[in-house]
């Protein structure tokens, strides 16, 4: 059996930073465990040889057969660096001597590689977008103090009251009386309605005016729930406080869940982790995406709550379906609204098409709600979205 040939030596021009004359010279590549080895000897007369490992030397990048340059530059660090005008015979000495090229080299060269480089990134950063920083941001909100949201909510009640909101006008009596059923919804909850162990806010019920019908959970345990949502219940008969009370108790899914505080993470996390993903490649790109996913996390608190709201409710041995109906009179009022605005504008009232009724579907991922109508039906039936009694029981 005949040995294997040693690889033929190349011509090169070294240039070894010690002069600005090039130096004839002959190179050869050689296969070794630890990379592939150059080895060069002048061929000045001096006889000066190097051999240098694989991490010693710049490898230049590959090239496509279309667009080979017309040298080849090999940057030897400490040594200087080398010319080599046969750039065929640089190709062949590489593949003789087994070198793998860079992941970097091969996203360059074969579209192959670079589209498969590019699913596995866009599906880590779907993963990470999916899993990753909802998880993330649940083990951190567990280390934020309750104190931290407390002062949070002090500061933003203060410009609430400053900004967007008058004193309530509901009499004393009304207050008092549906703070005495919000208080037996929060005596309510134990072990398996919480979802972080130990985490036991100061739950808070307020009222203002000056806003439509509406309700929200600020962090620390204050809800504040507008007259105009007290109002808009009483349409519904004979079951508007138990509608209300649907309401508070999703609002207390808020606050149990903390789900101000792990948006306030959340972004933090996404922010951070799509940096390190994309780099500098588009500041538009990372906020963009931090906008459309913030929506979608929004989102899914929402459908937690309902989840919540559901389980509260059926362990106070309430119905839903007024939630459900208070709800669609919401949204209702809501549509009459825009209606007599469009109308006193000088714009028609709109007309449901098909077309219409798909933009709004499509438009509804871009909501931090879910569909009204959707939600409405589960509720009225006892039920949410991805409602199992295992998600409410949370260590």
């Amino acid at each position: 059996m005949n040995a294997p040939q040693p690889p033929a030596p190349l011509s090169a021009q070294w240039f070894d930073g010690r002069s600005s004359r090039a130096r004839p010279a002959q190179m050869r590549l050689v296969a070794s465990p630890n990379g592939t080895r150059l080895q060069l000897r002048a061929q000045d007369g001096a006889g000066e040889t190097l051999d240098l490992a694989h991490k010693q030397v710049g490898w230049p990048e590959r090239w496509s057969a279309g667009r080979a340059p017309p040298r080849v530059a090999v940057d030897l660090g400490a040594h200087g660096s080398l010319q080599i005008d046969d750039v065929a015979g640089w190709q062949a000495a590489l593949a003789q001597a087994g070198h793998r090229s860079s992941l970097a080299e091969r996203m360059q060269t074969r579209w192959s590689v670079l589209l498969a480089v590019l699913l596995i990134a866009g599906a880590g950063v779907w993963a990470f977008y999916r899993w990753g920083t909802p998880w993330a941001a649940t083990q951190i909100t567990r280390h934020v103090p309750l104190a931290w949201e407390l002062a949070l909510t002090e500061q933003a009640m203060k410009q609430i009251d400053a900004d967007y909101v008058k004193p309530s006008k509901l009499p004393p009596e009304r207050q008092a009386e549906l703070r005495a059923g919000f208080d037996k919804l929060v005596a309510l909850i134990g072990p398996d309605l919480q979802r972080y162990r130990g985490y036991r806010p100061p739950f808070k019920l307020e009222f203002r005016s000056g806003m439509g019908p509406n309700a929200f959970a600020l962090p620390g345990g204050t809800i504040v729930m507008t007259d105009a949502m007290v109002e808009q219940a009483r349409t519904i008969p004979n079951t508007g406080d138990t509608a209300l009370l649907g309401v508070l108790a999703h609002e207390i899914g808020h606050v149990e869940h903390r789900h101000t505080t792990r948006m306030v993470v959340e972004q933090g996390v996404l922010n951070i982790g799509l940096g390190l993903a994309l780099g500098d490649v588009s500041t538009l790109v990372s906020t963009g995406a931090s906008l459309l996913t913030g929506l979608s996390y929004q989102r899914s608190h929402e459908t937690e709550s309902d989840c919540y709201a559901v389980a509260m409710m059926k362990k106070a041995g309430l119905p839903t379906a007024p939630m459900a109906d208070l709800l669609l009179g919401v949204e209702r009022q809501m549509e009459d609204k825009m209606r007599q605005r469009g109308k006193s504008d000088g714009a028609s009232a709109p007309t449901e098409k098909p077309e219409a009724a798909a933009r709004q579907r499509q438009a509804d991922w871009f909501s931090t709600h879910p569909d009204t109508e959707g939600r409405a039906e589960r509720l009225k039936t006892g039920q949410a979205l991805g409602c199992s009694q295992r998600k409410l029981l949370f260590s």
